[in-house]
């Protein structure tokens, strides 16, 4: 009798064991081992999910992308790319056409055609050009849902009273001038959504903005005027559904300090000697990351340094 009681209690825990169970796939989430590898394996797996799921909010959007030829403009358009490769609109745009070119057929080598990529010239310091801009674009390229405002120079490191009057308005004109004028012209086309309007203004400030520091003086300026800007912007749209997002990074090594000391690239390339400063790619994911929150999330104001940094004077550079 014992015998025949402890065989049902086993047959009893086996019927329960593999009874039918309906499966919910949302509730499945796989199990990962504590060795090394099974970890690898596990931090690639939510890599991927979360990237899925930026790619899917991102499917179907068309997203304006200014300064894009090199530096983080390009950088940022091919991470658009990468994230959301099945259904994008990329409209890159810059003063040099080529480079432009360039870049759409990079992008398309590497993603296929599920990412269409419109190069168009533009100057931003030129209110005529942001004008014509919009009524310029082929009809399926008219609904921008995310205006990245990267387009920005610094010249010369000359401090008052011996900074060039061309060389000011020059930053102003394309930092300042032209980063409004490219707002107000991608805004009526946002406010004419539901809620009081949709979409994304994602402004490339800088710690300049923040901070000044000696020979620096009017770069420093423009971006406390994009910060000020910003700021304000996102109190007037507070009723919308419009996203306004600043993103400030410290030290990155681009065409920045080229163009700064007038082409000269050994005075460039001093700037970064013994640092490890940022990339382009390292801010076109904070950019990435950004738009592709779900829309009751905004990343307002973010700055990043590279990890030897505190401040725009202060950078930990290693000996030779």
């Amino acid at each position: 009798m014992y015998c025949f009681r402890s065989h049902s209690r086993v047959i009893g825990n086996f019927a329960q064991l593999y009874a039918p169970r309906s499966f919910n796939p949302r509730s499945f989430k796989p199990t990962f081992n504590s060795n090394p590898i099974a970890q690898l394996a596990k931090q690639s797996y939510i890599k991927r999910t979360m990237a899925t799921a930026m790619g899917k909010r991102l499917e179907g959007k068309t997203i304006v992308i200014t300064g894009a030829s090199s530096g983080i403009g390009k950088s940022t358009a091919k991470e658009f790319a990468r994230t959301s490769p099945k259904n994008l609109k990329l409209i890159v745009t810059a003063r040099r056409i080529d480079a432009l070119k360039q870049l759409a057929q990079e992008i398309k080598e590497e993603v296929g055609d599920g990412v269409q990529v419109l190069p168009v010239q533009l100057d931003v310091s030129s209110p005529e050009q942001i004008s014509n801009f919009v009524p310029s674009l082929p009809e399926e390229f008219r609904e921008i849902d995310v205006l990245v405002n990267n387009a920005g120079l610094v010249k010369g490191v000359a401090k008052a009273p011996e900074i060039d009057p061309k060389d000011t308005d020059i930053m102003f004109s394309t930092n300042v001038t032209g980063l409004i004028n490219m707002t107000q012209a991608i805004l009526p086309i946002f406010k004419k959504r539901d809620e009081g309007g949709r979409g994304d203004i994602i402004n490339i400030g800088s710690i300049a903005g923040r901070e000044g520091y000696p020979g620096g003086s009017i770069y420093c300026a423009t971006k406390a005027a994009v910060r000020s800007f910003t700021d304000a912007l996102r109190k007037e749209l507070i009723a919308t559904r419009i996203r306004v997002i600043e993103i400030d990074p410290g030290q990155v090594e681009t065409e920045f300090s080229v163009v700064r000391f007038y082409g000269d690239k050994s005075k460039a390339d001093a700037v970064y000697a013994g640092c490890e400063p940022l990339t382009g790619d390292d801010i076109a994911e904070v950019v990435v990351f950004a738009a592709g929150r779900r829309e009751n999330v905004v990343i307002a104001d973010t700055l990043i340094f590279p990890q030897h940094q505190a401040s725009p004077t202060a950078v930990y550079k290693k000996s030779s």
